[in-house]
């Protein structure tokens, strides 16, 4: 069952081009959840037994295992996100709930994993808890503007050293010189360069709404079924 939870920022990682990180330390360990659940954000003040304020819903970052911390990494993209650019400090305190969401990595199949800017905030979780003796195939095509926002990258490679199944391609769509990445955006024509079976894997794909049509769109075309494409349109 979700629970709410009353929370204290603790960081906020300013990242450029208005994406941030944001800690937060919950007043009671955090209920049990699963990597690729999300939490709503509320600024207002809430007291238990009133109507739930206005909030917004994040993809939690951290892994299960952390019971005492919270990260979400947004972007400013509308009303909501610029009050929290705005509003947000250590020290302030908001209230969340948590979890929700069904957009959960199969961990007993072969996977793809497509990401788009902050939309890897749907995967960090499932990376950052691979066992080193995982069974199956991971792929990951991790894409941004430019290298350095790719802001979960450290989490991908420390990764890629602990789990051999793991296997990664980095995106960028500007500044790629020496960056180990590969120049454009992430499209299906990368996707089969990349994957041995590109058929027999199951596609997840977060990132912004175009991204996710032409991938969706791409794939099919190339013969992946629908039933192989799980989406979550994050904008």
């Amino acid at each position: 069952m979700p629970q709410k939870l009353r929370c204290q920022v603790t960081e906020i990682l300013d990242h450029g081009e208005r994406v941030y990180s944001v800690f937060l330390r919950p007043e009671n360990p955090t209920p049990r959840f699963l990597p690729g659940q999300f939490l709503h954000l509320a600024l207002d003040n809430y007291s238990p037994g009133d109507f739930w304020p206005d909030s917004r819903s994040f993809s939690i970052a951290n892994a299960p295992a952390e019971h005492q911390h919270l990260r979400i990494t947004y972007a400013v993209k509308g009303h909501f996100t610029g009050r929290m650019e705005a509003e947000l400090r250590p020290g302030r305190e908001v209230w969340i709930k948590m979890p929700y969401g069904e957009f959960i990595v199969n961990a007993q199949k072969d996977v793809c994993l497509l990401a788009g800017g902050t939309g890897v905030t749907a995967f960090t979780a499932f990376l950052a808890g691979l066992p080193g003796e995982h069974p199956h195939h991971s792929y990951l095509l991790y894409g941004a503007r430019r290298p350095d926002l790719l802001i979960y990258r450290s989490l991908v490679e420390a990764a890629l050293q602990h789990c051999s199944n793991l296997q990664t391609q980095f995106h960028a769509e500007q500044e790629t010189e020496g960056t180990n990445c590969l120049p454009g955006r992430i499209d299906a024509e990368a996707v089969f360069r990349f994957i041995p079976d590109p058929l027999s894997v199951i596609y997840y794909l977060s990132g912004p709404p175009e991204m996710i049509r032409d991938l969706t769109s791409g794939l099919g075309q190339r013969g992946v079924t629908s039933s192989r494409i799980i989406a979550d349109a994050w904008e």
